[in-house]
């Protein structure tokens, strides 16, 4: 019987606070509980964000903690040949199309149609793409495209569900609402969700479920905000021909006094700044509760 994978995956685009412990120390409790492996992932696809000395952070705070991990690490940076690989074939299944709008007139074309009527968003509350590129003549797409116009390879979500049909994900966590058990996947609320950027050749959809298929991944244990990203998950696994992880285990949340999740860009109180005010890894333990040794017996049922 193959050994369960865990991982864990941040992006060293700031320091590591509460709610990247949590997430670690559970991933980490967990393959030692069941006598997997336990593997660390850098997603620094955005280079204008991410930082050398934010990633050897990530090393060292990790480490501070107890935890150790597989080496070679696996940086998406020096992947983005298996992304532009895995583009083409949804390229060449006739399920991308490219759209040339800017995010700000993106924004203005969805407030137009806000304005008609209600216009959905997105499960993270982003209106869902309300251009009209899809119905671009293939030879305008290819002609905008070799003229140099910035664009965003989307995934035509309807003829995507059309193609894969239905899917689920077992679910050993809770989603916002409890959701347990087996989920049925929702991947039409997220819309054409952008695949990659004339800049930048990958998404962090399109290139998790990729880096997850590569590394032989068996269990995803993250929080609950990316839930219901496990629809365009499963999804992208399906269309792509990927194994689909046996088991996802979604975590609640550490919030602020305010009741938000912790977040880099609010300035949330980074491990380091903890450990030099004297916090040792047990008092970190400590503060994070029980919700680290629930987890790590729960992800396992």
């Amino acid at each position: 019987m193959t050994a369960p994978v865990f991982r864990f995956a941040p992006s060293p685009n700031g320091y590591l606070h509460l709610g990247h412990a949590l997430s670690a120390l559970i991933n980490f409790d967990m393959a030692r509980a069941s006598g997997g492996r336990f593997i660390l992932r850098i997603e620094d696809i955005d280079q204008t964000r991410c930082r050398p000395h934010f990633e050897q952070a990530i090393y060292q705070d990790l480490a501070w903690l107890g935890i150790s991990w597989e080496q070679p690490v696996r940086r998406q940076s020096a992947q983005f040949d298996d992304y532009r690989v895995a583009l083409a074939r949804l390229d060449a299944a006739r399920l991308t199309y490219p759209s040339f709008e800017s995010r700000a007139e993106i924004a203005v074309l969805a407030a137009a149609r806000a304005a008609q009527g209600e216009w959905p968003c997105d499960p993270d509350g982003a209106p869902l793409y309300p251009g009209t590129a899809k119905l671009l003549a293939p030879s305008e797409r290819a002609r905008r495209v070799a003229a140099g116009e910035p664009y965003a390879f989307r995934l035509d979500m309807a003829a995507a569900i059309a193609r894969a049909g239905a899917l689920a994900w077992a679910e050993s966590g809770s989603g916002p609402r409890g959701e347990t058990g087996s989920i049925a996947a929702a991947p039409a609320a997220w819309g054409d969700i952008v695949l990659s950027r004339k800049e930048m050749p990958t998404s962090y959809h399109l290139a998790v479920v990729v880096d997850d298929a590569r590394q032989g991944v068996t269990h995803v244990v993250r929080g609950q905000d990316l839930f219901w990203a496990t629809s365009v998950h499963r999804l992208l696994q399906d269309l792509l021909g990927l194994p689909a992880p046996v088991l996802y285990h979604h975590h609640s949340l550490v919030l602020d006094a305010d009741g938000r999740k912790l977040s880099k860009s609010t300035g949330a109180t980074a491990l380091r700044s903890l450990r030099d005010q004297g916090a040792t890894p047990a008092d970190i333990r400590q503060m994070l509760g029980a919700e680290v040794a629930i987890d790590a017996r729960g992800g396992l049922r």
